[in-house]
């Protein structure tokens, strides 16, 4: 790791548009990217495969170090990455919703964040990182240059999550992924372990009606090399 490599922090709740803006931010910037989320999602369902409980902190621990993650570019896709779980394509199954509702079930064990502490820091290497998650600016990378918390209201980030479903062919209920949505918000805010929240010195964007690129060019406004 390079602690001198800048890094920019994007977090936020689920579907406020965090994993899209940063993944684009890097591109432009020619930056790393850290897809926390996906670490988690990774822990889980390589839990799942293994067939651990979600409430076995020390199994989760050891799988957490024998999991092997890679993001590869995919090249069906410009600019975007696929995620190679211990050398198997996981990229769909990480995307369901099942997976983020044991991402967010293992992200409450303290045990699992230690672990994956590390991990995450390690992605910070010249000419710098954007690090999209939950807790990039109060936990892993305080010292980040620059901060930024999006959110948008739990309607319209339901509401993405349903076009996007749909979109790939899955048939889901509005309803039932609102519930979800604001299940989980409650769930990441009221954890013990770093709990969702803007850092102190972050910037606050609700990106609720306003479109990726705008929010992306409001991100580059804010880094002085942008």
């Amino acid at each position: 790791m390079s602690d001198s490599a800048p890094v920019l922090t994007i977090d936020g709740p689920s579907g406020a548009g965090k994993g899209t803006v940063s993944r684009i931010v890097a591109n432009r910037l020619g930056w790393h990217y850290l897809d926390s989320g996906a670490l988690y999602r990774a822990v889980g369902v390589a839990a799942g495969w293994a067939d651990i409980d979600v409430s076995d902190a020390a199994a989760l621990v050891r799988c957490t170090f024998d999991t092997r993650v890679e993001f590869v570019e995919d090249q069906n896709r410009s600019g975007s990455l696929r995620v190679m779980l211990n050398g198997v394509d996981a990229t769909d199954e990480l995307r369901l919703e099942t997976a983020g509702a044991l991402a967010s079930a293992i992200a409450a064990i303290p045990e699992v964040r230690a672990a994956l502490k590390e991990r995450q820091r390690s992605f910070r290497r010249p000419p710098g990182l954007v690090a999209d998650g939950r807790d990039m600016g109060t936990v892993i990378f305080p010292d980040a240059t620059c901060k930024v918390f999006l959110t948008a209201s739990a309607e319209e980030r339901a509401a993405r999550r349903h076009k996007q479903l749909m979109e790939k062919g899955v048939s889901v209920i509005f309803d039932d992924l609102l519930r979800e949505i604001m299940a989980r918000d409650a769930r990441d805010a009221q954890r013990a372990v770093a709990p969702l929240r803007p850092a102190e010195d972050a910037v606050l964007m609700d990106t609720t009606g306003i479109g990726i690129e705008e929010v992306v060019e409001r991100v580059l406004a804010l880094l002085p090399a942008a």
